[in-house]
């Protein structure tokens, strides 16, 4: 007897359609499993034999042979455990023979005991087998409310076995599962921490406000304890709220890379990732035999906070460019070609120097010359180049730590500012396709970079005297024009001109130059 019974698996961060064909011949007892399976999938063999028996029924004693189709892809992962028994038990008459399972999809690791325990990437599958046409998903409970979360094809949580079969047969079915999209909302922007708890650096805050609205990527510079890690962290807290679609495509790359926090179905918050500086290249961006998503990866949508930014290696430090540029990553195997999003900013932070305390007005510099200058350019001149802003953080004097009259605005005044902005900016430009002003090229610097007569005098000037390059004109000029989207100004005045060349000054001090690299 032959029974076939779709379940999915996993490529990078998408869903395909798995075919489990069994087929059931009265000979020996044997079992075979074919399509390319790695070693979690042949152990199916002893999980599904041992979970039938312990769920009450009896397995049969006969041959089969099952096929994972598509036959030349690889299989991995324990996700097709639910799907295999199933078609045995089909074969077997233990699910009724007439019940039709052609838009039915199955999903779910099996225990020993037949329960059936969570697997990561159900979001991707559950996506996939929608798109593919399947009317029902079937997956553990634990996956339940992630799966849901997918409009248009109805998820049932599934506790064991026991419980799977009594519905396919028609005597217990299983209540679908429901996603609460109001509850997705609530929880948007909840943050244990907000912009107020930072103490005077109002120039910081400012840029920092800046880059949020504009999706620019930031350097803070500054000794220790000026606050560089809390203002990176309260960024998030300023970005507008994650989108549904957003977070679709955030959990995505959480659950596969299975860092999807425990009880949380959807991400509803923006990621923010701080990786060490002892991570390797591939932990960045991504990678591996089989290809799994990177810091990168993880930030999509978020932020990526690279503390003590000289400190990481330089080829993990370049390996951002691209990403940068391209927001997403595409790694190469002998097996397939996998392509992962990462859309997110960049915030950098550093010391002055290796001891912190290189310009420090009240402490003395432990480095000599050479070191501070040696410890400045581990940052490579193309990596300095995709970062829009740049901040210096002064220290904090004893009235400023002790006062408390200096509580700034909260994170969700400025978030309010942030989101009209940017709905100022999406109205101009949208149509064009750009995502925010940093994702402005040339062409899009030419159409919506319109400033007046003072601007460009004031520009002219600041170009000559600094010494600017083309790079160096076109971040002012996407700068000038998100701090023009926040005075609501379709013209780019000599102020914002002014302001946006502040955040480039600190290329000559610290580096030596500006943009002649």
């Amino acid at each position: 007897m032959l029974s076939s019974i779709f379940s999915a698996g996993i490529f990078g961060i998408d869903g395909y359609i798995v075919t489990v064909e069994a087929d059931a011949q009265p000979r020996l007892p044997n079992f075979e499993l074919v399509g390319l399976p790695d070693m979690a999938v042949k152990e199916a063999k002893e999980r599904v034999r041992t979970a039938c028996i312990n769920s009450g029924f009896r397995f049969p004693e006969m041959s089969f042979m099952l096929n994972l189709a598509p036959a030349d892809r690889k299989k991995e992962g324990s996700a097709y455990d639910v799907a295999i028994l199933l078609g045995i038990m089909k074969c077997a008459g233990i699910v009724r023979s007439d019940i039709d399972v052609s838009d039915k999809c199955f999903v779910g690791e099996l225990s020993l005991s037949g329960a059936l325990r969570s697997i990561r990437g159900v979001l991707s599958m559950c996506v996939a087998a929608r798109d593919a046409g399947f009317r029902e998903f079937f997956v553990p409970a634990d996956n339940a409310g992630e799966a849901a979360a997918v409009e248009g094809i109805t998820v049932y949580a599934v506790k064991d076995m026991r419980q799977l079969v009594a519905h396919l047969n028609g005597t217990e079915p299983i209540t679908p599962e429901v996603y609460d999209r109001r509850g997705f909302c609530d929880a948007a922007n909840t943050y244990g921490i907000d912009f107020s708890d930072v103490k005077g650096q109002a120039q910081a805050k400012r840029a920092m406000e800046i880059a949020a609205t504009g999706g620019h990527n930031i350097l803070l510079i500054g000794p220790p304890g000026t606050g560089k890690s809390m203002l990176a962290k309260r960024l998030p807290t300023i970005l507008p709220p994650l989108s549904f679609a957003e977070a679709i495509e955030t959990t995505k790359v959480h659950s596969v890379a299975g860092t999807l926090p425990d009880g949380v179905s959807l991400l509803s918050v923006r990621p923010f990732r701080s990786p060490h500086h002892t991570m390797s290249a591939v932990s960045l961006v991504g990678g591996g035999i089989n290809p799994m998503p990177g810091e990168v990866s993880l930030a999509d949508n978020g932020v990526l906070f690279l503390d003590e930014l000289p400190e990481f290696p330089k080829q993990v430090t370049d390996a951002l460019r691209q990403p940068l540029e391209d927001r997403k990553v595409t790694i190469t195997r002998a097996n397939g070609r996998v392509t992962f999003p990462c859309s997110f900013m960049l915030v950098g932070a550093m010391n002055p120097c290796r001891c912190g305390y290189f310009g420090h007005p009240t402490r003395k510099c432990t480095c000599k010359s050479a070191d501070v200058k040696r410890y400045i350019s581990r940052i490579s001149g193309p990596m300095l180049d995709r970062i829009d802003i740049q901040i210096e953080l002064p220290s904090l004097s004893y009235d400023e730590l002790s006062s408390n009259a200096g509580i700034g605005e909260s994170s969700a005044t400025i978030r309010s500012r942030v989101i009209e902005a940017r709905k100022f900016a999406q109205q101009r430009m949208g149509e064009d396709g750009y995502l925010n002003n940093a994702s402005l090229d040339s062409r899009g610097i030419r159409k919506y970079c319109q400033a007046d007569e003072d601007a460009m005098e004031l520009l002219h000037s600041a170009y000559d005297s600094m010494g600017l390059s083309a790079r160096g004109y076109d971040r002012i000029m996407r700068v000038a024009r998100t701090i023009a989207d926040l005075d609501r100004s379709e013209i780019i005045r000599a102020e914002h001109i002014a302001e946006a060349i502040q955040f480039r000054s600190l290329d000559r001090k610290y580096w030596g130059t500006n943009d002649e690299r």
